[in-house]
């Protein structure tokens, strides 16, 4: 029986850990505190501990070692950039050191392209994030990829529970920001699960992979499909808002490299998730 370690049990972490005890793997699970620990332990029935990854004496006296690979899918949230780097930099440092792991993955995020062109990017793009955030994560994948591990950059992660811009939509404060032609790039969270299990489990999988469905719609033509679904009229027309950090880039990010191993999403576009996932209207 494989053994994976999945460092950060949240949004995706959790679907991957069942996807992978499904898969007939054998899971331990690292989360930040004890309560979580106890929650997901009663939830999935595997061994969960707690751990700050930034502390490295604590995670080294869990004496962990062994596992054919290791997940970093860690979350930040909203952290400012010194924050960040101790949670992915210096954390994925700490799991290096001390587990010294066969195959490693970490989750990053598209936001290190910095295309504000509306070209298409794939893994050979240049990647040359303007924000410190962004630069922290560009810092975490290299040290992954020094090791041959894999970095999969995930695009804006939706799912039950968790999509702003439906919210909006849904609450009448959404808008459609300039002429609209803004690209959006997301992935449900089942299917960054799912690229997850996938790499993991093909045994040649190494370096950078987009991880994002098959759709990149303008803004106009996101709300145009929630528009005809909901037989609702669009949203109003508005300026950018400034602050939203995602809105300063317009790209369309290609998984045509992941697709080309074999992956598939089962949501390949919002809209297809909207028709097929009714946990998604559970805002």
């Amino acid at each position: 029986m494989k053994t994976i370690l999945i460092a950060g049990c949240g949004f995706v972490g959790r679907v991957a850990l069942s996807l992978f005890q499904r898969g007939g793997w054998q899971v331990t699970a690292l989360t930040r505190t004890e309560a979580s620990a106890h929650e997901i332990e009663t939830a999935y029935g595997c061994r969960v501990l707690a751990c700050d990854l930034t502390q490295r004496d604590k995670l080294k006296a869990l004496n962990l070692s062994g596992f054919d690979a290791v997940v970093d899918c860690v979350s930040a949230g909203g952290a400012e950039k010194e924050e960040y780097r101790r949670i992915y930099f210096e954390g994925m440092a700490n799991l290096i050191e001390v587990l010294k792991p066969e195959r490693l993955l970490f989750t990053s995020s598209s936001s290190v392209y910095a295309q504000d062109d509306g070209s298409q990017v794939g893994e050979e793009s240049p990647a040359r994030p303007e924000t410190g955030t962004g630069l922290v994560l560009r810092s975490t994948e290299e040290l992954v990829l020094a090791r041959g591990g894999i970095v999969t950059r995930l695009t804006g992660i939706y799912g039950p529970g968790r999509s702003v811009l439906l919210r909006r939509f849904l609450e009448g404060s959404a808008v459609i920001e300039g002429s609209g032609e803004r690209r959006l790039n997301q992935i449900h969270r089942a299917d960054a699960a799912s690229a997850i299990f996938f790499l993991l489990n093909h045994e040649s999988a190494s370096g950078v992979f987009n991880v994002t469905d098959n759709a990149s719609p303008t803004q106009s033509e996101f709300y145009g499909w929630l528009a005809a679904h909901f037989g609702r009229p669009l949203p109003p027309s508005g300026p950018a808002d400034p602050q939203r950090r995602r809105f300063a880039t317009n790209k369309r990010v290609s998984n045509a490299k992941l697709r080309a191993l074999g992956w598939e999403p089962e949501y390949p576009s919002f809209l297809d998730a909207l028709r097929n996932d009714p946990e998604l209207l559970k805002l």
